[in-house]
C-alpha cells in the first residue's frame, strides 16, 4: 500500500548536521530558549509512537505487541515516552532496558518511573537478550532507543547483546534518531548495529544518515519536529539556513 500519512520532502531541501552541531542545538535550546530536554523528549516520544501506530500497527495499537529497547540516555528517554503513549493507546508493550533500572539518571529515570507506575512490563530489571529473541518473533514492531548520536565506539555489554538479539532482519524495526550502532557523523557501522525498516530522526538528519554505507541500516527516513525554531540554526555557532520544514506536518518522510 502506498504510504500517504506524511508529506514528503527531498533530501536536497533538508540540511544535515553532525554530532557536534547537534550538541550545540541542544545547548542553545536549553540555555537560550529555556526549552529543556524533558520538553524535547516528550515531543520525540510522542511522534515516535504516532509513527509506529500508523506505519506498523495499522492505525490502531489495541492489543498489538510492541517491544521497546531503551538505553540510559536521551534516546532511551524518548523511547520510554513512546512506550507510555503506546501503552495508553492499548498496545501490549514490553520494555528491554540496556542497564540496571537503578543506574538510570535524570530525565530518562523520570520517564522510567512513570512507566513503572503505569505497570509496563520490564521496568524493574535489565533486558535479557534471550527473552528478546523469543519476543521478537511475535512482535508487531520493535522500537530501538538504545543509543543516540553520542556514540563514539562500538556498542558493548548489554546494549550490544540486545542489538544482536534484534537480528539481521530490518523488518518491523523502528529506530529513534538513528539506528543504534551507527556513527551519527560518518555513517560508519560500529558493529553490532541495528538494521531498521524505518528511522525517525529529530530536528535535522544527522550527516551519517545520508551516507551510502548507512542506507541498509537506516531504511525509510522520517524527520520529526522537536520544537527547534529555524532561526536557531542561523546562530553563528551553526550558520545553517533551514526552511520552515514542519509547516504542514510534525513528521516528514525524507526522500532521495
Amino acid at each position: 500500500m502506498e504510504e500517504h500519512w506524511f508529506p514528503r520532502v527531498a533530501r536536497s531541501r533538508v540540511p544535515a548536521i553532525d554530532t557536534n552541531q547537534m550538541m550545540e542545538v541542544d545547548r542553545l535550546m536549553e540555555r537560550e530558549l529555556a526549552i529543556g530536554l524533558v520538553r524535547m523528549m516528550e515531543l520525540a516520544g510522542r511522534h515516535l509512537a504516532h509513527l509506529a501506530r500508523l506505519r506498523f500497527l495499522d492505525g490502531d495499537p489495541t492489543g498489538r505487541r510492541v517491544l521497546v529497547l531503551a538505553g540510559g540516555g536521551g534516546n532511551g528517554g524518548g523511547a520510554l515516552v513512546a512506550a507510555r503513549r503506546l501503552s495508553a493507546w492499548g498496545a501490549r508493550v514490553t520494555l528491554f532496558l540496556a542497564q540496571r533500572p537503578g543506574a538510570m539518571r535524570g530525565v530518562p529515570a523520570e520517564q522510567l518511573a512513570i512507566a513503572r507506575q503505569m505497570g509496563i512490563p520490564g521496568v524493574d530489571e535489565p533486558g535479557r537478550a534471550d527473552d528478546l529473541i523469543d519476543a521478537r518473533r511475535a512482535a508487531d514492531v520493535v522500537i530501538d532507543g538504545l543509543i543516540g548520536y553520542g556514540l563514539r565506539e562500538p556498542p558493548r555489554g548489554l546494549a550490544a547483546a540486545l542489538i544482536d538479539a534484534v537480528g539481521s532482519s530490518a523488518s518491523r524495526v523502528l529506530s529513534l534518531d538513528l539506528p543504534s550502532g551507527l556513527h551519527a557523523s560518518t555513517g560508519d557501522l560500529l558493529e553490532p548495529v541495528v538494521r531498521a525498516e524505518a528511522t525517525m530522526t529529530l530536528a535535522l538528519p544527522k550527516t551519517g544518515l545520508y551516507a551510502a554505507v548507512a542506507r541498509a541500516c537506516v531504511g525509510d527516513l522520517y524527520l520529526a519536529d522537536i520544537g527547534v525554531p529555524p532561526t536557531l540554526f542561523e546562530r553563528p555557532t551553526l550558520g545553517l539556513a533551514v526552511p520552515a520544514l514542519f509547516s504542514r506536518s510534525d513528521i516528514l518522510r525524507v526522500d532521495d
